[in-house]
């Protein structure tokens, strides 16, 4: 096998062209784009230029909080650490994961409910506009479709990605049946890393690129 040579900072570049290359004839609209390279570099997946599903508008709306400065709720630390902080940082925005909050875990304990759903409840409490990027866990997103429904909040994007075998793809079906802005992946792929993969697509697309 050749090994093909390329400088570290050109490591990334060289990997787009060769998404572009392998996707082929597969027609996807520009302003999906983005995201569906940045996930499959994330994943080495071309899958998911067939499964990601955008509602209409999502991208934009996802575009515009980021201009405004919202807030990313992520539903695990993995995916929190994973969003560029420099990208945030240069449009004013910020990120946060409850996950391991003291108030959070007696709110799931109190109400016999999952820590992801506590904070959930807790994120509909934010000030501005949020993006929600669910990587991991399902309940997060029943107990987000419950507070949509209920008017408790309205994010400007639900980015549903979980990852696994149980009610994964149900709880993307119900926030699709929502009426919030979302990107998800249709079936059981998913993940931290994927919900990362796409909000950094997006501050990328604002940015121009990597923030140190």
């Amino acid at each position: 096998m050749e090994i093909e040579h390329v400088l570290p900072q050109d490591i990334e570049r060289r990997s787009m062209e060769i998404i572009d290359e392998e996707l082929g004839e597969i027609t996807i609209a520009p302003e999906k784009l983005a995201v569906v390279k940045r996930v499959i570099h994330t994943s080495a997946d071309f899958e998911y230029a067939r499964t990601l599903r955008f509602s209409g508008g999502a991208v934009a709306s996802g575009l515009a909080a980021l201009q405004q400065g919202c807030t990313i709720v992520t539903d695990t630390n993995m995916a929190c650490t994973g969003i560029n902080q420099g990208a945030l940082h240069t449009l004013g925005c910020r990120k946060v994961c409850f996950m391991a909050d003291v108030d959070v875990a007696a709110a799931a304990k109190a109400a016999g409910t999952t820590r992801a759903a506590a904070a959930m409840r807790k994120a509909a409490a934010l000030a501005g506009p949020l993006i929600v990027a669910v990587g991991n866990a399902p309940t997060a997103l029943f107990s987000l479709a419950e507070l949509i429904d209920s008017g408790a909040v309205a994010p400007a994007l639900v980015i549903a990605v979980p990852v696994g075998f149980v009610n994964v793809v149900q709880a993307k079906e119900r926030i699709m049946a929502c009426s919030v802005p979302y990107i998800t992946a249709v079936g059981r792929k998913g993940g931290s890393n994927i919900a990362a993969a796409i909000c950094n697509a997006l501050l990328y697309t604002l940015t121009g690129g990597r923030r140190p």
